[in-house]
This record gives C-alpha cells, sequence and structure tokens, in this order.
C-alpha cells in the first residue's frame, strides 16, 4: 500500500532544465573555467549542486565551491522574472492525490528556499506535506537521508513509500532507503538511466494508477 509519494523536483514536477543549464555555463564563462556543453550540464542535473560542478571539472574542491556561490549569484538573476514550466498534468495530479489521502512530500538536490518558492508559485504549497533539500541533510543524493528524513516526518514505512524521479540518483536512492521507485521518462535522464525503477510512466498522471493499484 503506497501512503507516501515522494517527488524530486527538477525533471520531475518542474522543467528548469534550459534554466540551470545556462547558468552552469554563464557561471564557467564567468570564472573563465572551460564552458561544458549543454548535454554534460544538463547530465549533472539531480546532484547536489557543488558536485555538478566537480563532475564538470574534475575533483577540484574549491574550484567547484567558487562555481557554487558565482552559480546561486546568477541564478538569482535568471530566475528573478522567470516562471518555471510545470510538466503536464503534475499540479491536478499532485491535488488528486492529496485529496484522496496520500502524503506528498519533496526530495530534491536544490536549497530548501528555492523550493520553496518554486512550490508557492506554482501553488502548491498545501499540498505539500514535507520538503526536504540538499541542505537540510548530511549525505545528498543518492544516499537515502532525504528519504529517511520524510519517512521520519510522516511516520511511514520505506515499503509504504514511492520515490518519483528523472534520474538514476533519484531511483538509486528509492532503493537504498527500500522504498518502492518510479522513473519518468519525459524528464533529464536518459530511459536507460532509470533502468532499475520498479515504474516507469512518460506521462505524470499515470502516477495516479500506481498509487491506486497499490491501495490494498
Amino acid at each position: 500500500m503506497i501512503k507516501t509519494v515522494i517527488l524530486d523536483f527538477d525533471g520531475t514536477i518542474g522543467d528548469t532544465c534550459s534554466l540551470i543549464v545556462k547558468t552552469m555555463q554563464q557561471t564557467l564563462s564567468a570564472l573563465a573555467l572551460p564552458v561544458s556543453t549543454a548535454e554534460k550540464c544538463a547530465a549533472t542535473i539531480g546532484l547536489p549542486l557543488r558536485q555538478c560542478f566537480v563532475h564538470l571539472l574534475g575533483n577540484d574542491s574549491e574550484t567547484a565551491t567558487r562555481c557554487e556561490a558565482k552559480y546561486r549569484e546568477l541564478f538569482a538573476i535568471n530566475n528573478a522574472n522567470y516562471r518555471v514550466p510545470v510538466f503536464p498534468h503534475v499540479v491536478e495530479t499532485i491535488k488528486l492525490l492529496h485529496d484522496e489521502g496520500t502524503e506528498i512530500s519533496i526530495a530534491s538536490s536544490r536549497s530548501h528556499r528555492s523550493l520553496q518558492a518554486f512550490l508557492s508559485d506554482m501553488e502548491l504549497e498545501g499540498y505539500v506535506r514535507c520538503v526536504v533539500a540538499s541542505n537540510d541533510v548530511e549525505r545528498a543524493k543518492p544516499a537515502p537521508d532525504m528519504i529517511m528524513k520524510i519517512l521520519e516526518e510522516t511516520g511511514c514505512r520505506a515499503c509504504e513509500a514511492i520515490m518519483v524521479g528523472d534520474t538514476c540518483f533519484d531511483i538509486d536512492m528509492g532503493h537504498n532507503a527500500g522504498t518502492i521507485t518510479c522513473g519518468v521518462t519525459y524528464g533529464n535522464g536518459k530511459p536507460n538511466d532509470l533502468k532499475d525503477a520498479d515504474y516507469l510512466i512518460d506521462d505524470f498522471a499515470l502516477l495516479a494508477d500506481i498509487v491506486h493499484n497499490n491501495k490494498g
């Protein structure tokens, strides 16, 4: 029985890829660093921000820390008048599941503050029980910390929760925590990245069917 749905944000709820990639490339350019391709930048989405730059630049944590600070500065500018597109059927499906008694939570590698701002903009705040960001836990994806924190707050068992995301980091985090997993194929990940998920959907609305079929 699924009692709690845990959702990734980037690539699962919000279509932030172009905004993130643009800001990553601007960051690298501003710091006179080699500018990675859009594909390489997009492949890091889902990791904590500093780790994204470690992946792009190598194991230089000091430079990655500089990139993180510059990225946040540029992101605030780029996002000031930008309305993040929500993927089809996300808002109505979240509201439907919530109204049926399913707990909705968010586990994302972005910061807590930005998540709350996005959820407010999308008018989803009242439908989400718990928001856990990378800066709320000691270990980020694919470690199970985010999910364990959500389970502790909701009082739900791992076998009663489903982790929904668009990258292998989300699916691995779900497996590491012992939850059911569901990959969405419309996000930033590639289909092969999601091959270990228990379910695969190409439309967020299909998540309601999975929850309904796991009610008894």
